[in-house]
């Protein structure tokens, strides 16, 4: 599946966004779904992941009170609204797809990635 996400940009601490990933391609409801980030010099890590249907979400411990995946299976597009931002947060966010299968918070179990967006958070 493709994948192409939008939304981020610069955004002063305390600020909130909401971030798009439009797929194509595939039929988006086969696909479990995630959000990572990468942050200059270091790892991809997770986010929060969602399954097929909407029905169960996982966050990164450190983030379920700020961050919340959500999906619309009829127009092919998963979010991930942020909201009270920091600095630390700066970084590209990707969606990632996997096929057939349960939401995994390890990018090596995904199948396809999205570009990424950037999203910078300044102090």
């Amino acid at each position: 599946v493709h994948l192409v996400e939008s939304g981020g940009g610069l955004v002063q601490a305390g600020g909130s966004l909401r971030l798009s990933c439009a797929a194509s391609g595939r039929t988006f409801s086969d696909f479990a779904m995630g959000w990572f980030r990468q942050a200059p010099g270091k790892e991809r890590e997770f986010v929060a992941s969602i399954s097929w249907s909407g029905g169960n979400t996982y966050y990164r411990d450190s983030l379920k009170d700020r961050f919340t995946i959500s999906r619309d299976n009829a127009k092919d597009t998963l979010y991930l609204e942020v909201n009270s931002l920091k600095p630390d947060d700066t970084a590209v966010y990707y969606c990632a797809a996997r096929w057939l299968a349960a939401p995994s918070p390890t990018p090596k179990d995904y199948d396809d990635w999205g570009q990424g967006t950037q999203v910078t958070v300044s102090s």
